[in-house]
C-alpha cells in the first residue's frame, strides 16, 4: 500500500509595517522581567482578538480524560466502577461513530452537537464540532457548580 504525501503551500498573511518616529524615552526603556509561569492559570479576560483569546483557553482549559469521566460517574450515580466503566466505554464510542458518520447528536443535558467540518486524515479525522446549550443547561450547571445539590455535597453533609 502506498500511500502519497502532498505539500500543501501555507497561507500567510501579509503583514502591513508601519513606522513611527520613536522618542529617546521610549528607546531608553529596560526590558520587561518575565513572570514565573503560574501552575493554574485563571481565565483570560476578554480582549480584542477572539481567536487569540480562544486558543489561550484551549490551552488553559483543564481535560477531562475518560478515567476521571468514569470516577465522576461512579460518584454521581453510586454505581460501581466495574459496572459503570463497560457502559461509560460503550456509550463514548457509540457517540464518537454517530460524529464519524456526520450525526448531529441532541442530548439534552449537554446539549446539540453538530459537525461543522471533518477532514480524513492518515492517523484518524478531525472534526470541528459546535455545542449549542440551552440558558437553562447553563443555569442548572451554573447551580451546581456554586452550590447546588451534587452527590458529593450530600455525602458530606452526612459525615
Amino acid at each position: 500500500m502506498t500511500t502519497s504525501s502532498t505539500t500543501r503551500k501555507r497561507r500567510t498573511a501579509v503583514r502591513k509595517t508601519t513606522t513611527t518616529a520613536r522618542t529617546a524615552t521610549s528607546t531608553a526603556r529596560s526590558p520587561k522581567p518575565k513572570a514565573a509561569p503560574a501552575a493554574v492559570m485563571p481565565v483570560p479576560a476578554a480582549t480584542d482578538a477572539p481567536a487569540a483569546a480562544s486558543q489561550a483557553d484551549a490551552q488553559a482549559a483543564p481535560m477531562l480524560r475518560k478515567k476521571e469521566l468514569i470516577e465522576r460517574i461512579v460518584l454521581a450515580s453510586g454505581m460501581k466502577k466495574k459496572d459503570v466503566k463497560p457502559v461509560v466505554e460503550a456509550t463514548l464510542g457509540v457517540l464518537g461513530q454517530a460524529l464519524s458518520q456526520g450525526e448531529s447528536l441532541n442530548l439534552p443535558p449537554l446539549g446539540k452537537i453538530v459537525v461543522n467540518r471533518r477532514k480524513d486524515r492518515d492517523d484518524g479525522e478531525v472534526m470541528v464540532a459546535r455545542i449549542r446549550r440551552g440558558s437553562a443547561m447553563v443555569a442548572a450547571d451554573k447551580e451546581a457548580v456554586d452550590g447546588g445539590n451534587t452527590p458529593l455535597a450530600e455525602a458530606e453533609k452526612e459525615s
